[in-house]
């Protein structure tokens, strides 16, 4: 058997364990074992177990996930998606489908300082559903506008999923934060667009609300100045070069916890808050560590030079390949989420994007502009069906909607997804403009 076909017959046994509902780190640790054992032994398997996990988590930078998980945590539970809420409502409540707007805005701050699209959805839902339901929305633009908005969370940076594309290749967290920024502006805008496209069908799928007087408008401004400040700050210390991502993503997880309390957390929040970064850090770390076993075992295949190879030698334009990689993450985003997606195809694609010469980047530009691609096109599988798992986390609190209505409400929304993916496709300076610039 060739390197590469043991390669893929690997990574379809990892695949086929996830799909059976193993969890996601055991489901790679059985195949990257197997594969380990089949190509050098046990023994060898065993002597690199015994290093594999202080290897992988002695490293330094990954401070920067839960640190930045517990920013997500103390926002959760000080309150401060009802403040963005509020914030963004007092401007855009009285427009025809304004609640959803306000929604889809409040998730593109939450998502500044928290940094997962799962938990910015959950938390939105609980915040903007039960109002959406009670001005009469209809149950498609509730969940589907709170389903979509809450993937904002692993664009808009800082985002976990992206300090993981970091660490796995090398590359620069702020410089991949700043890229973010631009795409995820876009893809805000795309959503706001979405939602009037919706309301324009349907007028009586979003009504307006009353309008919010300038006096409550200043006053909302005025407290919601220190959530942006927090992202403000985290961003601009990490690029300008004042602090490295682990001091600054410390920074803000302390002023974080300081503003949530002053907004009526106390010991069971903060105690809850510690619980969550721990359960969360603890999932992506032994899914990291899953990963470096199962990538070790493919090292071993010689898969990802023997994939290269072939397609340096096979005359299809890099463009193409390109594309059909962007198909493949669409469908593995089907069934996967977004975390296991990155540690498993990442190793793969990304020493084959960096051999390709495409639009005349350098090899940071492309590395940066793979990595927002990836990003980007990852968030996509957080609200297509089957799994979908932001759909599937909105439609569980709303408790009495149909999943199919959710999945029908999100359908704008990717037709902006797909638009925004052909954009930094074929235009890479939609990420590379604002890196360059600063």
């Amino acid at each position: 058997m060739s390197g590469v076909a043991l390669g893929l017959l690997i990574i379809s046994g990892g695949i086929a364990l996830i799909l059976l509902r193993v969890p996601i780190a055991v489901a790679m640790f059985m195949a990257g074992a197997a594969g380990f054992s089949y190509v050098v032994g046990v023994a060898p398997l065993l002597n690199w177990m015994k290093t594999a996990a202080y290897a992988r988590l002695a490293n330094f930078d990954l401070i920067v996930v839960p640190m930045f998980l517990l920013m997500g945590q103390f926002a959760t539970h000080g309150g401060l998606s009802h403040l963005l809420f509020r914030f963004v409502n007092a401007f855009l409540g009285h427009f025809r489908g304004g609640l959803a707007l306000a929604t889809v805005g409040a998730c593109a701050g939450f998502g500044a300082i928290c940094g997962s699209s799962i938990a910015t959805a959950a938390t939105m839902a609980q915040v903007a559903y039960p109002q959406m339901r009670k001005f009469g929305y209809s149950s498609t633009l509730s969940t589907g506008s709170i389903a979509a908005g809450g993937t904002l969370g692993i664009l808009i940076p800082p985002s976990v999923p992206l300090v993981v594309f970091a660490i796995l290749t090398n590359e620069s967290i702020g410089k991949l934060f700043v890229a973010a920024i631009v795409p995820g502006l876009i893809a805000f805008a795309g959503y706001l667009a979405a939602v009037r496209w919706h309301v324009s069908r349907d007028p009586q799928a979003g009504p307006a609300g009353p309008r919010t007087s300038w006096p409550e408008r200043l006053r909302v401004t005025i407290a919601v100045l220190p959530v942006i400040a927090i992202f403000a700050a985290v961003v601009v210390s990490i690029y300008g070069g004042w602090s490295s991502p682990t001091e600054a993503s410390a920074v803000g997880a302390l002023v974080t916890c300081f503003l949530a309390v002053a907004h009526g957390m106390r010991l069971k929040g903060f105690l809850a808050s510690l619980l969550g970064t721990a359960t969360g850090s603890a999932m992506i770390f032994l899914i990291l560590i899953g990963a470096d076993l199962l990538n070790a075992a493919l090292a071993f295949t010689n898969m990802t030079n023997g994939i290269t190879e072939w397609v340096l030698t096979s005359g299809m334009a890099p463009l193409l390949v390109v594309a059909l990689i962007v198909v493949i993450y669409i469908g593995l985003g089907c069934v996967m989420e977004s975390m296991s997606m990155i540690v498993l195809t990442v190793p793969i694609f990304y020493p084959m994007i960096m051999k390709f010469d495409l639009w005349g980047m350098s090899q940071q530009d492309k590395s940066i502009w793979f990595g927002i691609l990836a990003l980007m096109v990852v968030e996509i599988g957080l609200i297509t069906p089957p799994v979908g798992l932001n759909a599937f986390v909105v439609n569980k609190i709303a408790g009495d909607v149909p999943l199919s209505q959710t999945f029908r409400g999100v359908a704008p929304f990717l037709v902006t997804d797909l638009l925004r993916v052909a954009m930094l496709f074929f235009f890479p300076s939609v990420a590379l403009f604002l890196v360059n610039a600063l």
